[in-house]
């Protein structure tokens, strides 16, 4: 008998090690390991973590094997990796019916558990008594099978469990918009229950989309039925998502050492090697101790000063655990790993011999690696005051089984018995690897012969739709319903994927289906399910976008193929030419770079074989029977075909499935044309927005009259009639507010419609008078009233009695495409809220901005009203709050949505022009929009709030950056064509040349610090002979900065109002406050100051010291309590002097005291500024016209206009006013403040 190698010893005291520490425990039955011998249920993620090291041992035996009893031994593991897996997989399918849930609610109690019984495969707790959401489990369980089955091990039997894992796809390909717990299975670090969006849920979820793509889960033995389908937009979003979070972890982690499984083994999930880096370093320097790394930053787990009586936290109570956090020294097992796949030697040789030191030996001498080391009870305050000082104790799980395997695993990388290709046989350790340029493949056709000869004369040559037979196209819409046959199982009562959006990535390949090619045009062109799509500006915006993300983020073998079909609506107005904003688009793209991207313009049959193909086996010939189920299930009504499919001889089933879909609601036309010279059917008093209100009655809801338009100051308010679009009322109600206000139209009998004998509306009449309409609006109007008082499916007879009819709805449909092809935007935006249009995209959009750590608010301030999105809702959840914030005003939720959506576009573009703002208030935002507007056009607010609804999606978005940017821009009237049939205001909007300041000299904080000179203990005096280089935006005694002040004495003069003249420093700092933009590290410093005080009181709110015990200064948690207390003040100007009032405050919170004082009341510093200022100006005798206060606030309007800097600046006034405040406070011995 041949004597063992050396390596083969070595190899059986791992496996003895791998047989005493984690299979001992493995239950014969089920195959599940039990958490440890206290803890005996089965956790998905550690049985997972737990088995590598089994798999792992296996892998290395078949590959060493000295004699037959190796393979024999690697025959067992593997066997016992499989039965594992089986054991899981039989818990999960157990709980089917909440996979089939969740993929449509997202909801907590609707998800797979996280744990289990280890012995029947059962349920052990509750839905409600445990955080079971955890993305992340079921991920790493895809993930690992994926790895497992590309190895060679055979793990899923069936096709039944083939549909099962492929809706566990759809199930965690959401996970970019689902709040989780985490897989600390604490949600929000107050352990209170309360899930958010966390970074190693997503990136988990983003590694195993990609592990599981294309691959065939019955291995060497499968075909094309066992393949696993992902949407690639589905994994970019999660990427995406990621990116924008990391290096933090969650809205209540700024780093946790969970990141390392996704920035490493096993996901790999991060493409930037940067910040792979970065996430790294900030993981070793805020949390690395001496026995391993917390978890996160005040992590209370198993502290000493935890009460373990109870689950939850208090707020305040975060802060005893800060330094005396428990050590997990199973993250160094990660950093081992990460060393190996990085090739980093000195990195593996340092943290295994770290490792090495805090094992515990068992008995046999075998090396356990312990759940984590604490604090002893008596050496806390050592601790405290000498972080990482005292000697900790090993408790909890001994051997941790996680911590174990990964141990394991990393010996036996280390020691060369494994090879990382072998841990890692799908490649994923190479995803930061250099990608290879990408060239976009642009295919235009033409819709229509027509369109063909109108593009020829222009002179660029392309093939119709019909020409490129056999190739078949079709809307991406189409694409959506295909997929919904995916993963479908009656067995199982599973229904495949759910409707959803396709992106652009999924659209760019070729697709085979039944032996015929289809290609899918991009979703962006769909006009049915939004009106984006009907503005060619906005869609040539979209264009560049959609290939800039293109080039960008295509993974896949091959290029990707945009096609892009030229239709009727990308028509001038009389249809004889194409649009010239789509035809230049078109001469860029043939010059082969666009919006930053290569590309290639060429024809379709060319470009299939540079392509990727993907083959969907699952509408084959047998899913026959079930094929016509979903087309009555989806909201068809809302579609129209836009390309006829071709007749290609006998259509087989499938075929006839496609042409039902494409056709299944084609618009017929039933309205009857407008008569034009007609009287309108309202009197002209009554605006679209009474018959909202009148509506509104008689569903029984109270909706206020009220306006989009912020009024700019309340002298203003008494000229104002009420507001046709939503009328803030203000928290605190100014003097002329109390003005007798126009008479309100109080009862529907006010509208005049027609009665019959008995007094009751008469429809019939109603009805007639749509065929009289001298507008579309009219015609709108009258299809509303009928569509709130009879119903959306009421059939309207407009040939007479009996002569059949069509519904509301689909003449609201007709209605809708009309008012598209004539361009009527305000039109367009009100029949969209009617039909309660959503934007496909809204719920991505809600997401991208809340990963981007911003919180969202809908609805127009004050709260209640107006509501806050701190979590990413599930799409109807969103649409339905959106509607309620909105007080069912459809125009405004229509505009909400666009909004939404524009500034997710700009987010991920340029993320840059968010960088100082927290809360983005949609509301408010419209508001400034419209104000912008009618201080432009020195129109009334009714007219401006009219001008906003009736710009074009491509003006919305422009007017939108120019506010979020901070550029000065200009808005003007522009003229229509005469032959136009639009009847909304043109408007158009362009930059000015740069007079506005940059965001340091708008805060000025900058110079302050040198400003301020000496602080003396007698009269504490500023040096105020300090003058600013950039003398020409300083205010000076004698004018508003910007501005003239008036010459003559003329009778008109004295009536010129701040409003009417207002200088660039109120704008600027009404903008800034009604985009809640702060300075850089604001939240910091506030942090700081809270530090020495009692706390701070803003407009009547306190913030108190004790929210820093709760929060760390870093924590978004802080900055969302910092902005609910500023949000309360109305006035965004006044808002925005409060700011730099705690910046100069923060000033003198850097000096080295103790405190500054108990409750400091912001308010009344920027009051005494406010005084010292007006004592300056009237010792220098300015007239009374400069000195006028705004009645809100008490400020003077000059002091509002006044440029940060310069001797008579605000930050003069305010530093004066803080050392004044504080002064019994500070050092009595002069002191520099640098």
């Amino acid at each position: 008998m041949r004597s063992r190698s050396n390596s083969g010893v070595r190899l059986d005291g791992y496996a003895r090690l791998v047989q005493e520490t984690i299979l001992c425990h493995q239950n014969p039955v089920t195959g599940l390991l039990p958490a440890s011998i206290q803890k005996k249920d089965a956790w998905v993620r550690d049985n997972v973590y737990s088995v590598l090291a089994v798999w792992g041992l296996g892998m290395a035996y078949r590959k060493n094997a000295d004699r037959d009893e190796d393979k024999a031994k690697a025959y067992e593991l593997e066997q016992s990796v499989v039965k594992l897996m089986q054991g899981l997989l039989q818990c999960m399918m157990r709980q089917v019916e909440k996979v089939e849930k969740f993929k449509h609610t997202q909801s907590t109690k609707d998800c797979l558990h996280a744990k289990y019984n280890t012995a029947t495969c059962g349920m052990v707790v509750r839905d409600d008594q445990w955080g079971h959401l955890q993305v992340d489990a079921t991920s790493i369980y895809l993930l690992m099978l994926a790895q497992m089955t590309a190895s060679g091990l055979q793990i899923i039997s069936n096709l039944d469990e083939v549909a099962f894992i492929q809706n566990l796809v759809f199930y965690i390909e959401a996970a970019y918009k689902v709040a989780d717990y985490g897989m600390w299975e604490r949600g929000d670090k107050t352990n209170q229950g309360i899930p958010e969006l966390n970074g190693s849920s997503v990136g988990m979820a983003k590694a195993a989309l990609e592990a599981i793509d294309e691959l065939d889960l019955f291995g060497a033995y499968g075909g094309p039925k066992s393949v696993i389908h992902v949407l690639p937009d589905e994994v970019e979003h999660c990427q995406a998502i990621l990116c924008s979070m990391l290096p933090r972890a969650s809205t209540s982690k700024e780093i946790d050492a969970g990141l390392l499984a996704v920035i490493s083994f096993p996901a790999f999930a991060v493409e930037d090697a940067e910040l792979v880096a970065i996430t790294k370093s900030e993981i070793i320097s805020k949390l690395q101790g001496r026995y391993g790394c917390c978890r996160f930053i005040r992590d209370g787990y198993h502290c000493p000063k935890e009460d373990p009586s109870r689950l939850h936290y208090d707020p305040a109570e975060l802060k005893l655990f800060e330094n005396i956090e428990c050590e997990w020294p199973v993250f160094w097992t990660y950093l081992i790993l990460d060393g190996i796949f990085t090739g980093d030697l000195v990195q593996v040789q340092e943290y295994r011999e770290a490792l090495e030191g805090v094992l515990i030996r068992g008995k046999n001498g075998i090396k356990l690696v312990p759940e984590l080391y604490a604090v002893p009870p008596d050496k806390v305050e050592e601790e405290y005051s000498n972080p990482h000082s005292v000697d900790r104790m090993a408790m909890g799980q001994l051997p941790h089984m996680w911590g174990q395997s990964l141990y394991i695993v990393g010996c036996l990388l280390a020691e060369g018995f494994l090879a990382p290709g072998e841990i890692d046989p799908l490649n994923r350790r190479f995803s930061t690897h250099f990608k290879p340029d990408v060239v976009v493949q642009v295919c235009v056709l033409a819709e229509s012969e027509e369109i063909k000869q109108l593009l020829m004369d222009a002179g660029v040559t392309v093939q119709t739709i019909s020409e490129v037979l056999p190739i078949r196209v079709m809307p991406a819409r189409i694409l959506s319903h295909i997929y919904v046959r995916l993963g479908n199982c009656r067995k199982l009562n599973l229904s495949g994927r759910p409707y959803r959006h396709i992106g652009v990535l999924g659209t760019s390949k070729f697709y085979e289906i039944r032996n015929h090619s289809y290609i899918f045009t991009p979703q962006f062109l769909d006009q049915h399910h939004f009106y984006l799509a009907l503005d060619n500006q906005m869609i040539v915006e979209m264009l560049r976008t959609e290939l800039a993300y293109l080039s960008s983020c295509w993974r896949m073998t091959g290029r990707p193929t945009l096609t892009f079909p030229i239709t009727r609506s990308m028509l001038v107005e009389d249809g004889d030419a194409i649009d010239p904003c789509i035809l230049s688009t078109l001469r860029k793209l043939e010059d082969g770079y666009f919006a930053g991207a290569r590309v290639q313009m060429s024809d379709l049959s060319s470009v299939q074989t540079t392509s990727f193909y993907t083959r969907l086996t699952f509408l084959d010939e047998e899913s026959d029977n079930s094929l016509f189920n979903d087309v009555d299930d989806e909201d068809n009504e809302e579609y129209r075909a836009e390309y006829t499919t071709p007749d290609v001889g006998a259509e087989d089933t499938f075929d006839q499935y496609l042409t039902q879909l494409l056709h299944s609601a084609t618009t017929k036309h039933h309205l009857p044309p407008i008569q034009t010279g007609q009287h309108h059917v309202f009197s002209p008093e009554h605006t679209t927005r009474d018959i909202l209100s009148f509506m509104a009655q008689v569903q029984g809801l109270k909706m206020p009259k009220s306006s989009m338009y912020l009024p700019v100051t309340p002298i203003t308010n008494k000229h104002r009639r009420s507001l046709n679009l939503l009328e803030v009322p203000h928290p605190q109600p100014s003097p002329q507010a109390k003005q007798p206000e126009q008479p309100k139209l109080c009862s529907i009998s006010e509208l005049h419609l027609p009665r019959d004998s008995q007094g009751n509306t008469d429809f019939a009449a109603l009805v007639n008078q749509i065929k009289e309409c001298p507008t579309l609006q009219d015609q709108a109007d009258i299809l509303y009233i009928l569509y709130i008082m009879k119903g959306a499916d009421w059939v309207v007879e407009l040939s007479g009695p009996g002569q059949g009819g069509v519904s509301v709805r689909s003449l609201l449909e007709e209605l809708y495409v009309q008012a598209g092809a004539c361009k009527e935007w305000g039109l367009i935006r009100y029949i969209s809220g009617i039909l309660r249009k959503r934007v496909e995209v809204l719920a991505e959009a809600c997401t991208d901005l809340i990963s981007h750590h911003k919180q969202l608010t809908v609805g127009l301030p004050p709260e209640p009203r107006e509501r806050v999105i701190t979590i990413p809702l599930p799409p109807e959840e969103l649409n339905t709050l959106i509607y309620e914030a909105s007080g069912q005003d459809i125009s405004v939720a229509v505009l909400t949505q666009e909004i939404m959506v524009y500034l997710a576009m700009y987010v991920r573009s340029q993320p840059a022009l968010f960088g100082d703002m927290l809360r983005l208030r949609i509301g408010l935002i419209m508001q400034v929009m419209a104000t912008e507007l009618a201080r432009s056009l020195h129109c009334s607010g009714e007219e401006a709030s009219e001008s906003l609804m009736s710009l074009s999606p491509f003006d919305m978005k422009n007017l939108l950056h120019h506010i979020l940017s901070g550029k000065e821009f200009g808005v003007e009237r522009s003229m229509r064509p005469i032959q136009s049939t639009a009847t909304s205001p043109a408007i158009s909007i362009h930059e000015l040349g740069h007079t506005g300041a940059t965001k340091t000299e708008r805060t000025g904080i900058h110079k302050l610090k040198s400003e301020i000179k000496h602080i003396f203990s007698g009269g504490l005096s500023l040096s105020s002979n300090v003058t600013s280089p950039r003398s020409t935006r300083c205010s000076s005694p004698s004018t508003p900065s910007g501005m003239l002040s008036p010459v003559g004495h003329g009778p008109g003069d004295g009536q010129l109002h701040w409003e009417e003249r207002q200088g660039q420093w109120l704008r600027r700092r009404r903008l800034d406050g009604a985009i809640n933009r702060v300075p850089m590290g604001f939240y910091q410093k506030v942090w700081k100051i809270l530090q020495k005080c009692h706390g701070l009181s803003i407009d009547g709110y306190v913030l108190p010291s004790s929210t820093t015990r709760e929060m760390t200064a870093g924590e978004i948690k802080f900055a969302v309590q910092v902005e609910s207390v500023l949000n309360h003040v109305p006035q965004p100007e006044y808002r925005q002097l409060l700011v730099e009032t705690v910046m100069v405050l923060a000033l003198v919170a850097d000096v080295d005291v103790d405190s500054i004082g108990g409750i400091i009341y912001v308010d009344r510093i920027l009051h005494l500024a406010n005084d010292l200022f007006l004592n300056d100006q009237k010792s220098l005798s300015t007239s009374d016209y400069f000195l006028e206060k705004d009645p809100a606030t008490g400020i003077c309007h000059f002091f509002y206009d006044s440029a940060p800097s310069g001797s008579y600046g605000t930050m003069t006034y305010l530093s004066k006013a803080v050392v004044t405040y504080v002064q019994d406070f500070l050092p009595s011995s002069s002191c520099l403040m640098q």
